[in-house]
């Protein structure tokens, strides 16, 4: 019930967010997507360097 409970408020959070500052949650979208391709990036290169 607390689970369901923290993701409704979550969610209506990033709802609010996306209609009140569209330009500041895209902005936190690409970060997050940055971020994920960056790790992505280092955890390719770390495999890179372990075989080599």
């Amino acid at each position: 019930m607390l689970k369901k409970l923290l993701v409704l408020l979550v969610a209506g959070f990033a709802v609010y967010y996306l209609l009140t500052a569209p330009a500041a949650a895209a902005d936190a979208v690409e970060g997050a997507f940055d971020a994920v391709i960056d790790g992505f990036g280092s955890v390719g290169v770390f495999v890179q360097e372990l075989f080599q």
